[in-house]
């Protein structure tokens, strides 16, 4: 639905964002919040826009803007409502975009039009009880049986989850030795074999957040997405994705969170002037914008980088540079933010209390910080600084 080219026409996506966030986020921003309310009706608009899966080409319903693009679109919506930027974080850029790159002709046409506009929700299902970090560990299996699978197990952490009319699922054909080996991708649809709970969390309120136990589903053979192998690979390449998408959602947690505390600082006053007339206050204001503004360029640089066909290597190594770097430094900025804001900034009254709540997620899910670690020091480790240099 957008075609972004040049700056001035990020500049028109940006203010269509705004208005769009005034218009329909603000006002429920914080009823999502403390109600735990899915909000449907948004999410409806969103695919209408183009803004649920901004990636995908427009005729599958996406709003056919390029991978920078559809980050900038994550920033923006993130300034409004932390809720409503993951849902689209999930619903296309792991959901919608998996549908996209790995589905059949069939899933493509049929149900892929459906994610993008809204009229369906999907759900990322890949951690356990048993594992977040460790995915190559899985439990949930699956079993075939002529034209049939079977499948069992428990998925646990599931965002949309208690919503989900479809679960991208990864269950393991085999043996557990065979850890990644024999791990596939399903896509299932909602069926009373399939149970779910919701799970109450801190952040992040009102995207259904869910463990979901499958009780001997039976699907079809087309059901299967990429046989086992295949599925863990895809698992991997998706969140290399997913993790340069959360960490522009964390760009505009933290922008908020720093504006809400530079007009509460230029208009509080203290010992006969205001707070932002303190040498302090304006050193911590300047380190902290240095710090979003790095986060930002950061995240705009991976995303244009993993565009280009000829890094496919380097995608996980930048990805995890990406959030290794924005993910604590998002957090840092809006626990400033908040103490800045004093005692206001504690209370339930302010945005900040909730983009804190919210803003922790990003060093745990799309793998945490000690995971980038792992990932950027195996890169260092097996290619040597000076062949990632190059």
């Amino acid at each position: 639905m957008f075609k972004i080219n040049s700056y001035s026409e990020i500049d028109i996506i940006r203010k269509t964002l705004q208005d769009f966030g005034e218009r329909f986020i603000e006002p429920l921003s914080s009823i999502i919040d403390k109600e735990n309310r899915y909000p449907r009706e948004i999410v409806r608009e969103m695919g209408r826009y183009g803004f649920l899966a901004p990636t995908i080409p427009e005729e599958y319903n996406g709003g056919g803007l390029d991978l920078k693009s559809g980050v900038i679109v994550l920033e923006e919506l993130a300034k409004y409502s932390g809720s409503i930027a993951l849902i689209s974080e999930v619903q296309g850029f792991l959901i919608a975009e998996t549908l996209y790159r790995y589905g059949s002709r069939d899933i493509k046409e049929n149900i892929l039009p459906k994610i993008a506009s809204g009229e369906v929700i999907g759900s990322f299902a890949l951690s356990e009880p048993c594992c977040g970090s460790d995915a190559a560990a899985i439990e949930t299996y699956a079993e075939r049986s002529g034209d049939h699978w079977f499948i069992n197990g428990v998925k646990t952490w599931i965002t949309q989850g208690l919503y989900a009319d479809y679960y991208l699922l990864f269950a393991r054909v085999g043996s557990k030795k065979e850890r990644h080996k024999n791990i596939a991708l399903f896509l299932v649809k909602k069926d009373e074999c399939i149970k779910t709970s919701p799970i109450e969390v801190m952040g992040f309120r009102g995207t259904g957040t869910a463990e979901v136990v499958l009780n001997n589903c039976s699907v079809d053979s087309d059901s299967l997405m990429a046989p086992p192998g295949e599925g863990f690979k895809i698992a991997m390449e998706v969140l290399n994705i997913g993790r340069v998408a959360i960490s522009a959602l964390g760009v505009g947690l933290a922008e908020r969170s720093l504006a809400e505390a530079y007009r509460f600082l230029r208009d509080r006053k203290a010992f006969d002037k205001t707070i932002i007339e303190f040498q302090y206050i304006q050193f911590l204001l300047s380190d902290l914008y240095t710090l979003l503004e790095t986060s930002r360029a950061l995240v705009y640089k991976a995303a244009e980088t993993i565009s280009k066909e000829d890094v496919k290597e380097k995608i996980p190594l930048i990805a995890a540079v990406t959030k290794n770097f924005v993910a604590p430094t998002a957090v840092y900025i809006v626990g400033e933010a908040l103490r800045l804001l004093g005692g206001y900034g504690y209370s339930k009254e302010s945005v900040v209390e909730r983009i804190y709540r919210d803003v922790k997620l990003l060093e745990i899910g799309e793998g945490t910080n000690e995971v980038q670690k792992m990932v950027i020091s195996k890169h260092l480790l097996n290619k040597g600084l000076q062949k990632i240099f190059s």
